[in-house]
């Protein structure tokens, strides 16, 4: 389905009249006001309360996770303002999460604020965690290299897990059965004995796959089973000296026989906080990840090995940090670490190691009685590159009790990883989509031509091999929040400049209905747009919130060639060649124009039940240009057209402790059409309604 002009003013002015008509009521409850416990720490490095903050942030509660029925971080991603998955290089692999049109290269995943790794095809595959066992979900909008480093340019996303606060050991196991023979099963425990606290969690994930590409040898996911387990342990060894410890582990394995597909990826984070004073805090951090895919591909008639495709990838970082308290709102936050990094590659010539010191400071501090400032910056010293120093200034001024603008302008910089020039990877899955480095890109294509894999070629062979830049960005965002009682609301605007953005592009489309990808810098690149959310408490037991991104992502440098009259395009249906127009330039590809959310949670107390109505929209985007003018116009047919999602949910809790959930995602049933799928075939962009039913037994 798709919403034309008029709809998107008539759902404007709907939200405008909700938040004026919401203004002229007299609210009384006081259980309403602001949620004291809705403090985030990503943003700051520190503890922060959410509404205080300069910054644009999202929060996604424990409650709002459970009551969605999800049980992976993508899932949950996917129906938040401004934060859309994309098929960035695939379909079949893992989705790339996108933030304000920045790509997934840009942002950084964190466990309990520690880095994982894994990147393996482009992206970092976000259904491999599971969240069965989180406090809270932060996401942070905008350049974050202040504080994260490079990695961190278009936010970062951080899962907090549960801290136990009960002497007795509590916990839950619970079962989820969907379509596609998708089973979960999992189990937390958590007790806290005086000074000493655990928590334990362990899920398994399998499901019989699915295919997206009818008439097509294999399935798009083949059969899969996963395990996590989680450990955590926290010691009060003082009042000034705490101690937290985890470990986490996971495995998973695609039936592909003779063929296998196995990934691992293991970590263990300890973590020691020292408060010397009621002023002054030390935390002293190591944190090691390790991340492994062994996938082999063996050709079933004569059980000959055909492609061996490992990945090794360790992280060793120990880090110390230091907060100072001068006063209320006046903290001053220094930090420093070293990274040890290593990457082995079954296609690379040997082990990669790189290494990186930094230092980080920042200043938060309240000026004048409304307004909050922090100032901060970080130095990097990496191996591989020349030193970089990344800034970032925000600030937020209460205009009233109710109302608050906000800004922050920050910098950072980002070189080509190995990855990105030395990457040889085809996924064995369902023969999968294949991903070259820049330096390996023209062996690769030349390879798959040679075993007559491609079906059409998308780019100019004499391109292939070109040098990749370095990147670096300034990011500005602008805002305004508003509370009143039953009433919330925000408003972003926001602009990210990019020289040499380094993005994936589609080399090819390959014979089974797949693609090649590879990687290109975009000149001068630019993404701005505005966001919108408005959340809305209706009585005691309805709460609604909507939520709209407008975006623009375009390459300025196409955009002059343009104005200069040097960019053409043939009409299909005329088969004139014209002239290009600004207005014809559609922008970067897999960026949608528009994109919206509504959600419905709904309370019934005497039932002691609950229900939920989600709905993601997105409208048309392009895959590639098609037409080999060099950009995505609208005459390229590589568009695919607007849909939305509409999930549901209901749960009924039995003798306290037994919860029954039902619901249907994906609920009208939407698969849509892939535009770039091979002549005559069909490639489907969705696998169509998935129902499921879980059962929840707390303890």
């Amino acid at each position: 389905m798709s919403l034309n002009k008029n709809n998107y003013l008539i759902i404007f002015f709907f939200l405008i009249a909700s938040i004026t008509y919401a203004q002229e009521e007299q609210l009384k409850d006081s259980i309403l006001t602001e949620n004291l416990d809705e403090v985030v720490v990503t943003a700051t490095r520190t503890v922060r309360q959410l509404s205080s903050l300069p910054l644009p942030v999202t929060l996604i509660p424990k409650e709002q996770i459970q009551r969605s029925g999800v049980t992976r971080l993508d899932e949950i991603l996917e129906e938040q303002t401004g934060i859309v998955l994309t098929p960035d290089a695939t379909i079949g692999g893992g989705e790339g999460v996108q933030i304000q049109g920045i790509a997934s290269d840009y942002i950084l995943i964190l466990i309990d604020g520690v880095p994982v790794v894994g990147r393996s095809s482009g992206n970092l595959d976000l259904s491999r965690f599971a969240i069965g066992n989180i406090k809270q979900i932060e996401v942070v909008k905008g350049p974050s290299s202040s504080l994260f480093g490079s990695e961190a340019l278009g936010g970062v996303i951080n899962i907090i897990t549960e801290k136990p606060d009960s002497e007795n050991i509590t916990g839950q196991i619970s079962h989820r059965t969907a379509t596609f023979n998708n089973q979960n099963t999992n189990l937390s425990l958590n007790q806290r004995l005086d000074k000493i606290g655990y928590s334990f969690f362990a899920d398994r994930l399998s499901t019989d796959g699915y295919d997206l590409a009818p008439g097509q040898e294999g399935q798009t996911v083949n059969p899969f089973f996963n395990y996590t387990f989680n450990g955590r342990f926290f010691y009060e060894a003082s009042e000034k000296l705490n101690v937290f410890a985890s470990g986490r582990y996971f495995f998973q394995e695609f039936d592909l026989s003779p063929s296998t597909s196995e990934e691992k990826d293991a970590n263990a984070h300890l973590r020691v906080d020292h408060n010397p004073s009621k002023k002054t805090n030390l935390q002293y951090e190591l944190y090691y990840t390790n991340y492994v895919t062994d996938e082999e591909v063996v050709d079933p008639i004569n059980d000959e090995l055909l492609i061996a495709n490992d990945f090794d990838q360790t992280l060793f970082r120990p880090e110390v940090r230091f907060n100072y308290e001068f006063g209320p709102q006046n903290t001053l936050s220094l930090g420093g670490g070293y990274n040890f990094e290593n990457l082995d590659r079954s296609l690379f010539a040997e082990r990669v190691t790189f290494d990186s010191q930094y230092l980080f400071a920042q200043y938060d501090f309240n000026p004048l009685k409304k307004l909050n400032v922090i100032l901060g910056g970080r130095f990097d010293n990496h191996s591989e590159y020349n030193s970089q120093f990344s800034p970032k200034i925000s600030a937020r001024y209460a205009l009233s009790p109710k109302l608050a603008i906000k800004a922050s302008v920050g910098s950072g910089f980002k070189a080509p990883d190995f990855r990105q020039l030395y990457l040889d990877f085809t996924n064995a899955v369902g023969g999968g989509y294949s991903v070259f480095g820049k330096e390996v890109e023209a062996a690769g294509i030349q390879r798959l031509l040679d075993n007559g894999e491609i079906a059409t070629l998308q780019v100019d062979p004499s391109n292939l091999g070109e040098r990749l830049d370095a990147e670096s960005s300034v990011g500005y965002n602008l805002g305004f929040s508003y509370k009143n009682g039953k009433l919330s609301s925000e408003v972003n605007f926001f602009r990210n400049d990019f020289r040499n953005l380094i993005d994936t592009q589609i080399l090819a489309a390959k014979t089974n209905g797949q693609n090649v990808f590879g990687y290109i810098n975009r000149e001068r690149v630019y993404t701005q747009g505005m966001e919108m959310d408005v959340r809305y408490r209706l009585g005691d037991n309805l709460n609604l919130s909507a939520g709209y991104q407008l975006l623009f992502a375009f390459d300025k440098d196409l955009e002059d060639a343009i104005d200069r009259g040097e960019v053409f395009a043939r009409d299909p249906g005329s088969l004139e060649t014209i002239r290009l127009e600004r207005s014809d330039y559609f922008g970067l590809e897999n960026r949608s124009r528009h994109t919206l959310n509504f959600k419905a949670f709904y309370e019934v107390p005497e039932w002691d039940a609950n229900a939920n109505l989600r709905v993601v929209y997105r409208s048309r985007f392009g895959l590639t240009d098609r037409n080999g003018n060099g950009l995505l116009d609208e005459f390229d047919d590589s568009f695919t057209e607007g849909f939305a999602l509409v999930n549901l949910a209901f749960g009924k809790t039995f003798f306290e402790h037994y919860e029954l959930q039902l619901g249907a995602n994906n609920l009208l049933d939407f698969r849509g059409e892939n535009p770039l799928a091979a002549e005559g075939t069909s490639l489907l962009i969705n696998p169509g309604i998935q129902l499921f039913t879980r059962l929840n037994i707390q303890f």
